[in-house]
């Protein structure tokens, strides 16, 4: 099963629309937000669950898959749009508190500072190609 999701998790499909969230402006931005919105609904129901982790009591494979949600808060920043919030979805905000807080997670993980300025100037660079910069 775990095989399944990762490869779910790895179709263009499924990644679309967090590229597009990140990138996006005006209604595909918008777009982008509602079918994000639907995937970790998705996520929280139906591989998360009522679990710790993705895995079950520890961490597995599938965390580590999933482990870009960990900072996922970056991106919702730079774009100063909240999806991912505790309110909506308290198991999927639940398992980030838990997987950043697991030692092996937690001193690997990029500091917030820089991957907010990394980030930020990947997000202008990919504005200043597209043909919607007017918008952004």
């Amino acid at each position: 099963m775990v095989r399944f999701w990762i490869n779910f998790l790895d179709n263009k499909d499924k990644v679309a629309p967090f590229i597009t969230f990140f990138i996006g402006v005006g209604e595909e931005h918008k777009k982008a937000v509602n079918e994000a919105k639907e995937l970790l609904k998705l996520y929280e129901e139906q591989v998360l669950g009522e679990k710790k982790y993705f895995g079950g009591e520890e961490i597995g494979m599938l965390d580590l898959a999933m482990g870009w949600m960990a900072y996922f808060g970056v991106i919702e920043e730079i774009v100063d749009v909240k999806i991912l919030d505790a309110e909506t979805f308290p198991r999927l905000h639940a398992w980030i508190q838990n997987f950043r807080a697991h030692p092996v997670i937690k001193n690997n993980l990029p500091d917030h500072d820089r991957l907010l300025q990394n980030y930020t100037e990947k997000r202008q660079r990919f504005l200043a190609y597209s043909p919607h910069t007017e918008n952004a």
